[in-house]
């Protein structure tokens, strides 16, 4: 239960940050305001804080793999909305990173 709830918040906290970095390059009411942008900061970081501790209660105090699974999120999501909002294809070179962004993620949730 506790990886399923790190990687609700960690997929939301990535999902939000791509929007905060990206989203003034699509929206123009981002582009236009930059204080309400940089205030997204503060939940996001929470969201990020959130995600962490449950990663690391269900690796019984270990963080590195938090930080990996962490990785891994932010490839498939980055991808992922890149894709949708940007219509970046999925070349060969980013289907192969999002290949090695699944290995890592399964292997720091499989491997005990």
């Amino acid at each position: 239960m506790k990886i399923l709830l790190g990687l609700f918040w960690g997929l939301l906290a990535q999902a939000t940050t791509f929007l905060q970095l990206q989203g003034r390059l699509k929206y123009d009411i981002m582009k236009n305001n930059t204080w309400a942008v940089i205030l997204m900061g503060i939940p996001i970081s929470f969201m990020f804080m959130l995600s962490v501790k449950y990663f690391v209660e269900a690796f019984d105090g270990e963080i590195w793999p938090s930080r990996l699974i962490g990785f891994g999120i932010g490839v498939f999501v980055f991808s992922i909305m890149s894709n949708m909002l940007f219509k970046e294809p999925f070349t060969p070179k980013t289907i192969v990173c999002l290949g090695l962004g699944f290995l890592i993620v399964a292997l720091q949730i499989f491997w005990k």
